[in-house]
């Protein structure tokens, strides 16, 4: 058996570097080759299903980093709330590139790709909305409080991401975080 030539990390950085800029249907497979400097016959190689399959292996990598980083910073009970919170902004940063990134859910939320990843992002933003509810029920929220608190950050987020995008302004996307940090410590 041949070395591969791209271990599997980079080849999900390539491949979702590539899907967040065209979004699914916009990415060939001529794109993602290219992207991960494999020749379509290996990237058929590694995911037999093709580019669908491609896109699940992403979000799927996506949501174990969010759970990771972004989920698990917010979740450590002997920690001060400034403290995870901070951590899962950091972390938030990271995951889209100081603003800089769309959002892998906008990519895989338009036209055909809505009905094939349905299911993947949903989960994956309940998983946020449930991460944010609970670390806002920690830091003193009462629970409606906390889940009103966890869908207008989601909310702020993405809406930044899209602005932050569509104006060449990434200090859209840091205000947004910095709100998000008072409205849940210094209220």
């Amino acid at each position: 058996m041949r070395p591969q030539k791209i271990d599997d990390q980079e080849l999900l950085k390539a491949l979702t570097h590539t899907f967040r800029l065209k979004g699914y249907e916009g990415a060939s497979l001529k794109d993602l080759s290219e992207a991960t400097g494999l020749k379509k016959a290996s990237l058929y190689h590694r995911f037999p299903k093709g580019k669908q399959e491609m896109a699940e292996s992403v979000l799927k990598h996506l949501e174990a980093w969010v759970a990771q980083h972004v989920l698990q910073a917010l979740q450590q009970p002997d920690t001060p709330a400034e403290i995870r919170l901070t951590e899962a902004l950091s972390y938030i940063r990271t995951l889209y590139n100081n603003g800089q990134d769309n959002c892998i859910f906008k990519a895989f939320s338009m036209q055909e790709g809505s009905d094939l990843f349905q299911t993947l992002i949903n989960s994956g933003l309940k998983d946020w909305l449930d991460g944010f509810t609970a670390f806002g029920q920690s830091a003193g929220f009462p629970p409606a409080k906390a889940k009103d608190m966890a869908l207008s950050s989601l909310i702020a987020i993405q809406g930044s991401l899209i602005l932050s995008k569509g104006l060449s302004d990434t200090v859209i996307f840091e205000n947004t975080l910095k709100d998000i940090y008072i409205k849940y410590l210094k209220q």
